[in-house]
């Protein structure tokens, strides 16, 4: 039996307007222990990558203002990928399509030349950046310093960290990614908000667009003529 691949969508929370701004998608597979991330994305078909991702969009594009999908560094240099990517855009508009660039370790070791080059052909078409998990793993300040200029949105990630959001640690981190999104002209996304603690301190530290369990757990998303159990 072929594996069965959806999104799971959750929503991003601008609590300034009280409302919902955009979606985040992440593509889980179905095991006989229920849905699971993919052990490895990169092995999974590009192809089959590219036409769920524009069957997803399609049923998203009239609800928000921006569609948030993840790619590594490995799938951004996948052509079939992105030019999904780009095809899902075309059928998006007005609709924007963000690309979320993971902190991922990829196999192959990408220069900022080769990543840019990618990344200017999103950009050509409208397609915004998003620089995801800063701070940690590859995504540290030094080694995305030059994708500054071209991005559109910083997410920092509570759930990457051991330490509670209390601790004065991660709030120094946030403090200093919220100054690189000030000075970039950049949307700051905090990701990993679980309760109302988390939310009231993201308020005082002057952060407005949010993502979490608090406000959503991510859920299935159903296409069009889905009939499988496991889709109910």
């Amino acid at each position: 039996m072929e594996p069965i691949y959806r999104y799971f969508v959750q929503p991003q929370i601008d609590t300034k307007t009280d409302s919902i701004i955009g979606y985040e998608l992440l593509m889980k597979q179905h095991t006989p222990e229920g849905w699971r991330l993919p052990e490895s994305f990169s092995a999974i078909d590009s192809q089959l990558t590219a036409d769920l991702l524009i069957q997803t969009t399609k049923v998203l594009s009239l609800k928000v203002r921006r569609l948030s999908v993840n790619i590594s560094r490995e799938q951004l240099m996948t052509t079939s990928i992105a030019n999904a990517i780009i095809q899902s855009q075309k059928q998006l508009y007005p609709t924007k399509l963000v690309v979320e660039l993971t902190e991922d370790d990829s196999p192959q070791c990408y220069s900022f030349e080769q990543i840019l080059s990618q990344l200017q052909g999103f950009l050509d078409n409208g397609i915004q950046i998003s620089l995801d998990d800063v701070g940690t793993g590859v995504n540290h300040f030094t080694n995305i310093q030059q994708l500054l200029p071209f991005a559109s949105e910083l997410k920092f990630a509570l759930q990457n960290f051991t330490d509670k959001f209390v601790d004065p640690m991660i709030q120094s981190k946030i403090h200093f990614w919220h100054a690189m999104s000030k000075e970039y002209g950049l949307r700051l996304v905090l990701e990993g908000i679980e309760d109302k603690a988390d939310s009231q301190l993201s308020e005082k530290l002057g952060i407005h667009i949010k993502q979490g369990y608090y406000y959503s757990k991510p859920r299935l998303l159903k296409l069009p003529g889905d009939t499988c159990s496991c889709l109910a």
